[in-house]
């Protein structure tokens, strides 16, 4: 796992996701999509609430699909397994169950993280 490319010239962003609000989830993976169409690797690992966007598909924020997209054009998608426990919720093939070396992977190895909460 991680974030790191074979290849030194990759730029590589990390995103951690820390709400269950629809808008902000859904421009998180809009974001990391524009990122992957520009040649970053990127990472998105969600934590706490975020944990919960998988199940959002609001209009006009169809989280669930901006998700699927972002794993289809490449991305890696990561969640707090321990947070996901706590709301007795499980892993996904979209989303797998990770932990917090996972998340200090992402952090150490990116160029760049954000932090959307």
């Amino acid at each position: 796992m991680g974030v790191k490319s074979d290849r030194n010239d990759v730029e590589t962003l990390g995103i951690v996701l820390e709400t269950n609000d629809p808008e902000r989830a859904w421009n998180a993976f809009r974001l990391g999509i524009t990122a992957l169409d520009s040649g970053i690797d990127v990472s998105v690992f969600l934590l706490g609430s975020g944990v919960e966007v998988e199940e959002l598909a609001d209009e006009p924020f169809d989280v669930r699909d901006r998700m699927e997209a972002f794993v289809d054009a490449g991305g890696e998608l990561l969640a707090c397994g321990t947070c996901l426990e706590i709301r007795n919720s499980e892993g996904s093939d979209v989303c797998p169950i990770s932990t917090m070396s996972d998340l200090l992977e992402v952090v150490t190895t990116s160029d760049r993280v954000v932090t959307i909460g």
